[in-house]
């Protein structure tokens, strides 16, 4: 009888050592800026990672902070094991925190400013000291490498009023609540023709380096090229071209740390506040 219970024994810790790595498969954390409400950042995020997870055989927890400041702060901790992050961020993290740029949009970025098409301004020069409509401090063509622009190239400094979106930058032009707003192109050829037939582009950016996906290095190399390869052929398809289009991304592109450590020269940290 004795035997017989041994031998069961052996045969259940046989059974649960052949499932045991499907029950503890390491689960990696994949965190997004919270640049959306709660709902449309999941909405759009969740089928990503559900494709990715088709496409690599492993296990990713979608999260997000309350607040860009925390989102902030946990990573440069190096808390998450892949992360989603604005061009400015990159640079910093990619160091002491640990990251390595994986993948980013194969379009740069750039911003633009502006204003009412019947203004006065004419040159970048004639709004030193005025106001500009921004719809984040931290967006980065919009109003971090937009600020830092003016002030380092141009030596104009403007008063900044956070508009909360990019459409109401726009309305804060055109009803003068604003002598000038922050945005970026595609956006502004989104709005309805009566709203871009009453705006004038005063200035663009230098483009720079799209946001860019990250992996922390205690992340198996291995899976690092496995996501990176899944988001470029992601891309690639119909379906997951239309996935990665909400994000927006419009084609994904392999990234290295090198492209956006000259982002470090701008400071761009300094015009998070006004």
């Amino acid at each position: 009888m004795l035997h017989n219970l041994l031998k069961i024994l052996l045969a259940l810790s046989l059974a649960l050592t052949a499932v045991l790595p499907t029950w503890a498969q390491e689960t990696y954390s994949f965190s997004v800026a919270p640049q959306f409400e709660r709902r449309k950042l999941f909405g759009i995020w969740q089928p990503i990672v559900d494709e990715l997870q088709r496409r690599t055989g492993s296990q990713f927890r979608l999260v997000t902070s309350l607040s860009v400041d925390d989102y902030e702060r946990d990573v440069r901790k190096g808390k998450h094991d892949f992360a989603y992050m604005n061009p400015y961020l990159v640079p910093q993290v990619v160091g002491g925190s640990g990251y390595h740029a994986l993948i980013r949009d194969q379009k740069p970025l750039h911003g633009i400013l502006v204003v009412a098409k019947e203004s006065p301004y004419r040159k970048v020069e004639d709004l030193q000291g005025k106001q500009l409509a921004v719809p984040t401090y931290a967006a980065m063509g919009a109003s971090l490498l937009l600020r830092a622009e003016l002030e380092q190239a141009h030596h104009v400094t403007m008063q900044v009023v956070d508009a909360k979106t990019h459409g109401s930058v726009f309305l804060h032009v055109i009803n003068g609540l604003a002598d000038a707003g922050g945005s970026v192109q595609k956006l502004l050829i989104e709005q309805p023709q009566e709203i871009q037939d009453a705006l004038r582009v005063l200035h663009r950016t230098r483009e720079v380096p799209s946001h860019a996906l990250v992996a922390h290095r205690r992340v198996p190399p291995a899976l690092r090229e496995k996501v990176r390869k899944s988001f470029i052929e992601m891309s690639e398809t119909e379906a997951g071209s239309k996935l990665l289009a909400a994000i927006p991304m419009q084609k994904a592109v392999a990234a290295s740390n090198d492209e956006y450590r000259p982002l470090l020269a701008l400071g761009l940290e300094r015009y998070l506040k006004q």
